[in-house]
């Protein structure tokens, strides 16, 4: 992957925008700390309710994350895990379905240890200011592979997404 390296072997491909097409998804709220999000036991269990309503999901899982961890206690910080589906689908078993509209999103993409995670956030802020854009919505994360600890670090691999405007 091309990008600037970090010192413990990660990448973070350069910021830019994209337009996003509306999606629906099928998601299960969290509400609790960002680093204690059940990721490995949400993900498979929306990947079967979905396979149970005879629906397309999508290729890979995502995050939205309402609350500002700087500003929101960590028990109260909500997110919804997510996968998107293409057919009718209704609510139920706890799995909620909304629609995502069209945007445009400056984003990131992140492969690299935890410890970096911050980093790209503020990366991708600044882009945005710098752009002449403002953060319109909550940040959202697509995961293209599950994390992997190597050399005891754990490695995430996600598209940082912050929905945007111009100011």
């Amino acid at each position: 992957m091309r990008g600037r390296p970090w010192s413990n072997g990660g990448t973070m491909a350069g910021p830019k925008l994209e337009k996003r097409k509306p999606v629906t998804l099928a998601y299960i709220e969290h509400v609790g700390p960002y680093d204690r999000i059940p990721f490995d036991e949400t993900i498979p269990r929306l990947y079967a309710w979905v396979k149970g309503k005879n629906v397309m999901p999508g290729f890979y899982p995502m995050a939205i994350f309402h609350s500002c961890p700087k500003t929101t206690p960590p028990r109260e910080c909500r997110t919804d895990i997510a996968i998107t589906v293409k057919g009718d689908v209704r609510p139920g078993g706890g799995v909620k379905i909304r629609k995502l509209p069209a945007m445009t999103v400056a984003t990131l993409s992140h492969k690299g240890p935890g410890s970096e995670y911050q980093r790209s956030y503020d990366t991708l802020a600044s882009f945005v200011t710098d752009k002449g854009y403002a953060v319109s919505g909550p940040p959202m994360e697509i995961y293209s592979k599950k994390p992997e600890v190597i050399g005891g670090e754990t490695i995430l691999h996600a598209k940082i997404m912050f929905p945007v405007r111009k100011r």
